[in-house]
């Protein structure tokens, strides 16, 4: 396999403040993606702008301030740190000791154009782009080969060959390095009765035309309880982040931990294996509003493990899938 000489990891991106009218830009541009809301859009846009950019702002503006940090959106300071550190680490790798990293976001700031452009200029002739997505979705992954391929067809910038990483669900590195994150909870800890693992939720009918993304997750889950020698009664696979009236993928995780804290399980230990960066899903929905859910049902102990982050064993990690994994030509 040639060798890129430049890597662009890609977020989902996060408004730029924790304001109404930021939430409502950022939105604006998730929500009208038609891989990410796949209806018509004769239908969906009339909704989009006369209810749900009316309403939805406000609301989650004041669960972003819940969870902003002096530095800005954690998912974004979590992806800036991530890009830098990997730099670092690839400066320390024979051969790559030239590559350039970049990073961006696939909604918001910084643009995936806009680096893949700054990259070109300096240089960089086949570039390498890894959505920080383990899991293979077409509302993720596929939204990011959109852009990619759009600015490979325009012909008004430069832009270096593009090849992107599909997914990484079971790349030995990242299991190691979920589980590194877990044992060292439980040091620090000790274990709980239970290991929930909650992943972001997709709608059932996406799975039904054959997106493989729960799949993937669950996959991801059994490799991870394998790696921490754990049996299926210790385990427990959810899905969150539901929206919209249709069915998503179950079992959804606040319900489960409902069940869990009623049929007497007192401590439960949260990880969201599908998050590579803390942010609003981990931090407010699970961290504040899923452990308000399991101690109200009755539940004593609710441990959320932090994402990956900047952890050294994800930093060797993603080296390792950035500099190896195979790739698909964009």
């Amino acid at each position: 396999m040639n060798r890129a000489d430049g890597i662009l990891l890609v977020n989902l991106g996060t408004p730029e403040a924790a304001t109404p009218e930021a939430v409502r830009r950022y939105l604006a541009e998730f929500l009208s993606d038609p891989r990410v809301v796949e209806l018509p859009r004769l239908l969906w846009l009339p909704i989009l702008h006369g209810l749900v950019l009316r309403l939805r702002p406000a609301r989650s503006a004041q669960k972003y301030a819940a969870v902003w940090t002096p530095q800005g959106s954690p998912l974004a300071v979590h992806t800036e740190q991530q890009a830098e550190q990997l730099a670092a680490r690839l400066a320390s790798v024979p051969g790559a000791a030239g590559v350039r990293v970049g990073h961006a976001m696939r909604y918001g700031t910084p643009r995936i154009a806009d680096v893949v452009a700054k990259l070109a200029a300096e240089g960089c002739k086949t570039l390498r782009v890894l959505p920080l997505y383990p899991q293979y979705a077409r509302s993720t992954t596929l939204s990011v080969r959109d852009v990619l391929q759009a600015l490979r067809l325009d012909g008004r910038t430069r832009v270096p060959a593009l090849e992107m990483v599909e997914d990484f669900h079971l790349h030995p590195a990242y299991i190691a390095a979920l589980a590194a994150g877990v044992r060292r909870h439980w040091a620090a800890h000790g274990p709980g009765e239970i290991l929930l693992m909650s992943f972001h939720g997709l709608p059932q009918r996406a799975v039904q035309r054959g997106d493989p993304y729960e799949r993937q997750c669950h996959a991801t889950a059994r490799r991870l309880a394998q790696a921490l020698e754990l049996d299926a009664s210790r385990t427990r696979v959810t899905f969150q982040s539901r929206f919209g009236p249709a069915k998503w993928l179950e079992p959804y995780t606040e319900p489960t931990l409902q069940e869990l804290a009623r049929g007497g399980v007192r401590r439960v230990d949260v990880i969201t294996p599908g998050f590579v960066s803390d942010c609003l899903e981990t931090l407010e929905e699970i961290g504040l509003g899923a452990r308000e859910t399991f101690l109200e049902a009755g539940g004593q102990e609710f441990h959320l493990l932090p994402c990956l982050n900047e952890s050294p064993e994800w930093i060797v990690a993603l080296a390792q899938i950035a500099l190896e994994h195979p790739a698909r030509p964009v």
